[in-house]
């Protein structure tokens, strides 16, 4: 019963989304096989990608504030804390492995080698993830250094992720060639994989140990908290936008994880795209902060607010314009700064193109945001992963293949 409340609320009533995804998925899989399209993935690569994919997607609906009705509903009921963890992390790890972590696999088993080692390398990777996710989550709330631990712990599996990516220890004969004869070499090649393969199953079997006989409680997440209630009076009282586009950005860490990295992609662009050619294409793809694009869809309370009140156009999207603006023309300083110091040659038209492709994204992006809001999500993994985010790096993308 317990599955059944927590798969409905994310899957559908009649699991509608669970049957749409893998039908989606499969037409995409059999699309890319008819196309015959071929990438060179390394098993590593693979297995990384479905681990680190999956992590990130349970961790987002762990922390689902849309979730957090539904798990206290579950704590109305008599429960045993086992039975009430495995129920709840095994119904939002088929949403999440269902939903996005399909997806990936399926395109990356279309065009890449498809053999079973690998298929289930990937699928164990992603159900691994799954439970260390769940577990981590738990220790972040009820262990002091529960964030540290899950660190190293992670750092231990990328270990065994790196045996297991040694595709027939093919490495390992290299290093051992001058040691080991030729029939011993290929014999330990091909233990390495399969002892990856084992330690990654025990990883697993311990992982749900863990998780089983945490506390449910864990699981549970509030807002209550009081100087986070305080500095949100204050910024309704003051009624300043800027104010609390600044906090919430504070409060999600995400975000400014996200805006970080894209600074990072923005200063190792010019060494890929050359010192003339795809120079609007830097610009758009420094342009490509989505996550602040939909800060009005994060908050549904927020956005019937300014619906309902008069004159928002003006009091709320013209400083969330300047902000997407700000935070777009940034990202391009930094991609300007970095090809001036690596490839020289900057010019004011470049600053002047830069100027216009930070206008437009932030001009579009809010724009979408007053027309079409993405609405009707389950969690904030829905959210982040909705196709709508990219229409405005799309149109970028394709203005600077013009230019």
């Amino acid at each position: 019963m317990i599955f059944q409340m927590t798969a409905k609320k994310v899957l559908g009533a009649d699991y509608e989304r669970l049957k749409k995804s893998v039908l989606i998925w499969a037409i995409v899989y059999w699309g890319l096989r008819i196309a015959e399209v071929q990438v060179e993935i390394a098993p590593f690569t693979l297995y990384l990608m479905a681990g680190s994919f999956t992590a990130g997607v349970m961790w987002l609906t762990l922390s689902a504030k849309d979730n957090r009705a539904n798990r206290m509903n579950l704590y109305m009921m008599p429960f045993e804390e086992k039975r009430l963890n495995a129920a709840y992390v095994s119904a939002l790890g088929l949403y999440a492995f269902a939903t996005k972590t399909l997806g990936l696999l399926c395109v990356v088993w279309a065009v890449s080698d498809r053999s079973a080692a690998r298929i289930l390398g990937s699928v164990l990777c992603a159900v691994n993830a799954v439970w260390m996710s769940a577990c981590v989550y738990a220790w972040s709330k009820s262990k002091r250094f529960g964030l540290l631990r899950g660190c190293i712990w992670c750092g231990g599996v990328l270990v065994v992720l790196l045996a297991m990516g040694q595709e027939g220890g093919r490495s390992l004969a290299v290093q051992s060639a001058d040691l080991l004869p030729r029939t011993d070499i290929t014999r330990a090649c091909g233990l390495v994989p399969a002892a990856g393969f084992m330690v990654l199953v025990g990883n697993m079997a311990w992982a749900i140990r863990m998780t089983l006989g945490a506390d449910a409680y864990a699981f549970y997440r509030t807002d209550d908290d009081p100087s986070r209630r305080k500095s949100a009076g204050r910024g309704a009282a003051s009624g300043l936008v800027w104010r609390y586009l600044l906090r919430y950005m504070t409060s999600h860490r995400n975000y400014l994880l996200n805006t970080v990295i894209l600074w990072g992609v923005a200063c190792v662009l010019p060494v890929f795209l050359g010192r003339s050619l795809f120079l609007s294409a830097g610009f758009a793809i420094a342009s490509m902060n989505t996550p602040i694009c939909i800060l009005l869809s994060c908050d549904p309370a927020l956005e019937q607010a300014v619906r309902f009140l008069p004159g928002q156009r003006r009091a709320f999207f013209l400083p969330y314009g300047i902000f997407l603006f700000l935070c777009n023309m940034t990202a391009e300083t930094v991609y300007l700064c970095s090809r001036q110091i690596l490839l020289g040659g900057v010019s004011g038209r470049d600053v002047l193109t830069a100027v216009c492709f930070a206008l437009l994204g932030a001009a579009g992006s809010a724009l979408l945001e007053w027309r079409c809001p993405v609405r009707g999500w389950k969690t904030e993994s829905d959210l982040w992963h909705h196709p709508r985010k990219y229409i405005v790096p799309g149109l970028l993308l394709l203005l600077a293949a013009v230019l």
